[in-house]
């Protein structure tokens, strides 16, 4: 069943057979490497962590799709992140580049945020803002 949280997001209330702890582990790591990452790398190479993910557990589904869509979200957010970087260089676009890095970042830590608690209760989140890449 899918239900929308207050800003429109959609997400699975349960999936169809319960998942065991190492792929709800392996799923939480996809969204959180993602988020140390940025943290690390100023938001460079946040879409790093989910692709190793993605490419060690790729025939596991529930683990593949956690880290696809967070890869893809990554992605979105980091040419998100590069305008605001290359906006701010030019010193006078400064006042748009850096509310751009800023909302990046924010936008990456709460769906993150989200999309571990999700995975922790056995669900998959569905990440808004997709550069859909992997599957």
């Amino acid at each position: 069943m899918t239900h929308y949280d207050s800003f429109g997001n959609s997400y699975l209330t349960h999936e169809p057979r319960p998942h065991s702890e190492d792929d709800r582990t392996w799923a939480m790591l996809a969204h959180l490497s993602a988020v140390i990452a940025w943290v690390v790398s100023a938001g460079w190479i946040s879409f790093v962590g989910p692709f190793l993910v993605w490419f060690l557990k790729k025939d596991n589904p529930y683990v593949r799709r956690a880290a696809a869509q967070s890869f893809n979200f990554n992605l979105g957010m980091w040419a998100l992140s590069l305008a605001g970087w290359i906006l701010t260089i030019t010193l006078i676009l400064a006042p748009i580049g850096l509310p751009m890095v800023f909302l990046s970042f924010v936008l990456t830590l709460w769906h993150h945020i989200k999309a571990t608690m999700a995975a922790s209760d056995n669900r998959l989140y569905h990440y808004p803002y997709q550069i859909k890449v992997l599957s």
